[in-house]
């Protein structure tokens, strides 16, 4: 079932002792909402989707202790009144995490060449951090899998309308024989889940590991490169700023240099194509399009780049 503002701040009282008003937080398969208690005090209420495990949840959970003593840059969870991490509630499951203020970058008008840096430090610490982390929930089919990018395109691209960007996406499928190295990734680092200081501007958040995978190692490089540089007079430099930062941080093998460019286009290609799948099942859910009208304009762009 959808749950409303008043049923958030019912679950705020009921399974955390925690009076605060709610508002709602974007998502595209769960329900989140931003918590507001008497004290400004912050927290986010994540209710799972009913198809969730709790095995992966199990996975998220670990995964955030493990990153917490290591880097500064993600969340912690909040325990419920019982002690619980994960509790089911009504057939969902539902956790507490701590907020970290700032805005998207997503919305952040001038993205300096400090701060793109800034943002590849921040990933290549996020990969060392997790170069010995596992959990075996992670392993797992995943359609937002860099490594499953050319069945994707296979199985939604036919669904895009506009044929010209249908053929352009069929064109962005990359050698399947690729042997890159692989490891537990993020798997989301798109502009809206990192989290910038609109005063310092620089990164100090990365929410959301609900796409988490044990996949290409370079995949959170190549995902957060795709979503920085739409609508970038100079992609490649943009993309060259968040790689040195990246490099300065954690080893890029050459094998995964040579690449780059052409995992960030499978990514893009990848999001024009599960879109077109998922607007058809929920036309009503105006998440799921947010950043598709600039990956449409500016594929064709990213692939001429390529090309030259």
């Amino acid at each position: 079932m959808d749950y409303d503002l008043k049923h958030a701040e019912a679950m705020a009282r009921e399974i955390y002792g925690i009076r605060a008003r709610a508002s709602t937080l974007p998502s595209e398969r769960d329900q989140n909402f931003l918590l507001t208690d008497s004290s400004e005090q912050k927290f986010v209420l994540k209710i799972a989707n009913a198809s969730e495990e709790r095995a992966f949840l199990e996975a998220q959970n670990s995964v955030l202790k493990h990153l917490t003593e290591r880097v500064s840059f993600c969340q912690s969870l909040v325990p419920a009144s019982s002690g619980e991490e994960i509790v089911d509630f009504q057939g969902h499951f539902v956790r507490l995490m701590n907020y970290i203020p700032g805005v998207p970058l997503a919305r952040v008008k001038q993205h300096s060449p400090e701060l793109l840096r800034d943002l590849g430090r921040k990933l290549g610490q996020l990969s060392h951090a997790l170069a010995n982390f596992d959990h075996p929930a992670v392993h797992r089919d995943f359609y937002w899998d860099l490594a499953n990018g050319n069945r994707i395109i296979d199985e939604f691209g036919p669904l895009i309308e506009k044929s010209d960007l249908r053929e352009l996406v069929f064109k962005c499928r990359i050698n399947s024989e690729l042997e890159l190295h692989k490891s537990v990734v993020h798997g989301d680092a798109n502009d809206y889940n990192v989290v910038v200081d609109p005063e310092r501007m620089v990164v100090t958040g990365l929410l959301d590991f609900g796409d988490m995978v044990f996949s290409y190692t370079v995949g959170d490089l190549a995902i957060a490169i795709a979503y920085a540089i739409l609508d970038k007079p100079d992609p490649r430099s943009c993309a060259a700023e968040i790689t040195e930062g990246y490099t300065s941080e954690f080893e890029l093998p050459a094998q995964e240099r040579r690449v780059l460019w052409k995992l960030v286009m499978l990514r893009l290609a990848m999001s024009v194509s599960i879109a077109a799948h998922q607007t058809k099942q929920r036309p009503e859910n105006e998440y799921l399009r947010i950043s598709q009208k600039a990956i449409e304009e500016f594929l064709p762009r990213i692939y001429a780049d390529d090309a030259d």
